[in-house]
């Protein structure tokens, strides 16, 4: 409540780090220990800090024309990237896995051509040449072993191998018009990737190869037909072709509002696959997505985030019993997770003890779920 003017805020996810960078001082980082309300260090640097990103091993901070590389554990600096392509909006991405601490940022100002820099061993990775314009948005998945990119037209969205680069998704967002693509997040499990933009619609991609090992189906015209079409992409020109051959979205959702920024994330909420979709104007919406048949997702919840607290509820389309074996019940299982002594990271002594390990109750052994079955968020006390 003290810092005035803050216009960036990043906090290390169940830790007390959090990183502030205030528009009185945009040149500026201050860390801080949040549970001690003590500032822990801060850091100057030569232009404006555009955008910060930080995992359990690193701590970026991006410049117009420089990225710079702490190592969190004792907030030195480890490495400084001069000369980058401009980058005007601070675009860059960093695995929140620190055991593969991969930084994804524009390789260049004119193309769509992304750098990817391995922040463990602190060498190029590769380069991904991923859209002919530049870049608007860059994500990792959780583990980061996937990267997704779209470019500033927002019509298509690629997803990469990581380190390797190679394309493994392609799929189109719309073809009749250019969109500022605001959000690109993948779900925990990495079957979903949602994209939204200024445009009403947001889009939710499933991340799967189809095969053609399905039995075989009684010769129809519309079959016929679809063969014919498959085999006549083959003869047409690449760039007609790959457009036939991109993946639409698996489920949308159309909110009541357009040309504002908004921000999205795939959610388990009560055992069950939700989308979260906050507005600029302060509203917080909380969908069903089915994660079998996609399709339009249904409205449950919507809740007034700078009004009266007041949660609105659709109780016609309210939630139903979790189905056995759900998508759901996949992404809620726990993952294993190596002991405290193998993750080196920023120690909750509040940087007085530097070099110390993270307690191992600091990590999450699985997605964020809520305690109460019949609470959603916010909470407000």
């Amino acid at each position: 409540d003290e810092i005035p003017d803050v216009y960036i805020v990043e906090r290390l996810f169940s830790s007390s780090l959090v990183v502030v960078v205030s528009h009185a001082k945009p040149q500026q980082m201050n860390v801080y220990h949040f549970k001690k309300g003590t500032e822990i260090c801060n850091y100057s640097y030569s232009s404006n800090i555009l955008s910060i990103r930080l995992n359990r091993q690193r701590l970026v901070v991006c410049l117009e024309e420089s990225i710079y590389i702490h190592n969190i554990k004792d907030m030195k600096l480890l490495k400084t990237i001069l000369d980058t392509p401009p980058n005007a909006t601070g675009l860059c991405a960093l695995s929140i896995n620190h055991a593969n601490s991969y930084l994804a940022y524009p390789g260049s100002s004119s193309s769509g051509e992304i750098a990817l820099y391995d922040g463990n061993t602190l060498k190029t990775a590769c380069t991904i040449p991923a859209h002919d314009g530049p870049l608007a948005a860059l994500t990792f998945n959780s583990t980061g072993s996937k990267l997704a990119s779209a470019s500033e037209k927002g019509t298509v969205i690629r997803v990469f191998s990581i380190p390797g680069g190679q394309k493994l998704y392609e799929f189109r967002r719309g073809m009749k018009r250019y969109v500022n693509i605001s959000s690109l997040v993948f779900s925990m499990d990495s079957q979903f990737l949602c994209a939204s933009s200024n445009t009403e619609t947001v889009h939710i991609f499933k991340l799967e190869h189809l095969t053609d090992s399905r039995p075989e189906e009684p010769p129809t015209w519309s079959g016929y037909m679809g063969k014919m079409f498959q085999a006549a992409t083959n003869y047409l020109p690449a760039q007609v072709s790959g457009m036939m051959s991109q993946d639409r979205a698996f489920a949308t959702v159309r909110l009541n509002i357009s040309g504002q920024r908004n921000i999205c994330a795939l959610s388990t909420i009560q055992k069950l696959p939700r989308l979260l979709v906050t507005t600029s104007d302060g509203h917080l919406y909380i969908y069903n997505l089915d994660p079998q048949d996609g399709g339009e997702c249904v409205l449950i919840k919507n809740h007034s985030l700078l009004g009266s607290g007041k949660m609105e509820e659709n109780k016609e389309n309210d939630l139903q019993p979790p189905v056995p074996q759900s998508y759901a019940a996949t992404v809620a299982r726990q993952s294993t997770v190596p002991s405290a002594s193998t993750m080196p990271g920023y120690s909750e002594d509040g940087g007085a003890l530097r070099g110390e390990v993270i307690p191992e109750h600091e990590f999450a052994t699985g997605p964020v779920c809520l305690d109460d079955e019949n609470e959603f968020p916010p909470v407000s006390i």
